[in-house]
């Protein structure tokens, strides 16, 4: 086993974001030397890495000249230059996730098909070189309204996505490459993370139950567990363990799932990395999902996955017509509630719906939880100066 605790190993995140600002509370815990690459100096990650470096994360050669800097490669986002990684794989440097699990999920049009080709569940689509292409489609009847269009690359919280009822929703849209997808009448939105480290260990978190805000489709409430059955969960685990396996991944895997009316599974997307849906793991759980992703790309044994307690997480995003310098509104009211643990993510300006913290409510009864989620919803507000 290799000694990565007080050494002079070095572990490179892309991305300096909020994901990457969680991941570094545990590897300050652990003490392992980490070097972040983000293009923004304001980046969240800059106060808690070892080594900070300036850099566009789409670009090959910034990619590569941090990559050989350092001993393993990981990612808190996927927007990143993945022709660096490949070049970097067969330099011996270790990239997690892979390149190769990268470029399938970095285009929404190469994800789909990929389910598709393993025999893994998911809403039928159609795919398209152009947005513009959709419309000649409608009109000889290749698909029919109403459905939910995606681009195909480089879309995230919401950006990318758009329900369309009618020919007129598609104006405005930018024209690239896209999917159509079936609108699915589910009546759960579920996510599974499956922790697999290089030696194959894997391990899933409980399924949690997201609840969505219906204007800026991003997830409002994370419920852990989520309230279905246990034959319910039993069939997304195993869908979320297929995926994983499918893609043969290493460090987390979060597989976001439709339960469908008649209670089919059926994957929506996934993120092979820390995720939204496992925010709640940090005070819920015996192993918090960042702690879970340092263990799993070092090769280290995997921890606890399962809860201690019910918990349910709120995104805290910036209010409707607040842009500028962020103020906390009533995040005291807040810290009165029992159970109840702001993060702050650290960035200094907001705007509408950017995530900009979320809380934590943590209740023996889950239900008890879900209500003071809500009155912690309607206290405190991200609002600017």
């Amino acid at each position: 086993m290799a000694n990565y605790f007080s050494s002079k190993f070095k572990l490179g995140i892309l991305g300096g974001g909020q994901l990457g600002k969680m991941l570094l509370y545990n590897t300050r815990k652990f003490d392992i030397y980490t070097c972040v690459l983000e293009i923004s100096n304001d980046a969240p990650c800059k106060i808690a890495s070892d080594e900070f470096h300036l850099g566009d994360l789409m670009n090959y050669d910034a990619v590569y000249n941090f990559g050989k800097q350092v001993d393993i490669l990981t990612i808190e986002i996927e927007n990143v230059n993945v022709d660096a990684l490949e070049t970097l794989e067969k330099e011996g440097i270790k990239v997690y996730p892979s390149s190769k699990t990268l470029r399938t999920i970095q285009n929404k049009a190469k994800q789909k098909l990929f389910y598709v080709d393993k025999g893994l569940p998911t809403a039928p689509f159609s795919r398209f070189a152009y947005t513009s292409e959709i419309k000649d489609a409608i009109n000889h009847g290749g698909i029919t309204l109403p459905f939910v269009w995606k681009c195909a690359q480089f879309g995230y919280d919401g950006t990318g996505v758009k329900i369309v009822k009618s020919i007129t929703d598609l104006e405005g849209l930018p024209n690239v490459e896209c999917i159509t997808e079936n609108l699915v009448p589910f009546k759960n939105e579920l996510a599974v993370i499956v922790a697999r480290n290089p030696s194959g260990e894997t391990k899933t978190y409980p399924v949690v139950e997201m609840e969505f805000h219906p204007e800026a489709n991003q997830v409002e409430y994370v419920i852990c567990p989520a309230r279905i059955n246990d034959t319910i969960a039993e069939k997304a685990k195993d869908i979320a363990l297929r995926t994983s396996k499918a893609f043969n991944h290493v460090g987390l895997l979060a597989v976001e799932m439709f339960q469908t009316q008649d209670d089919t599974i059926l994957i929506n997307e996934v993120a092979p990395r820390p995720h939204n849906s496992g925010h709640q793991t940090i005070e819920a759980s015996y192993t918090s999902q960042f702690e879970q992703h340092i263990r799993a790309i070092l090769d280290l044994p995997l921890g606890r996955t399962d809860s201690k307690v019910g918990g349910v997480m709120v995104n805290l995003v910036g209010a409707e017509g607040h842009t500028g310098h962020v103020v906390y509104k009533n995040i005291e009211a807040i810290m009165k509630m029992d159970g109840v643990t702001p993060h702050i993510y650290g960035k200094k300006q907001t705007r509408p719906f950017r995530k900009m913290g979320h809380v934590t409510i943590v209740n023996e009864d889950l239900n008890e939880a879900r209500k003071v989620a809500e009155q912690v919803k309607k206290t405190i507000k991200v609002i600017s100066e």
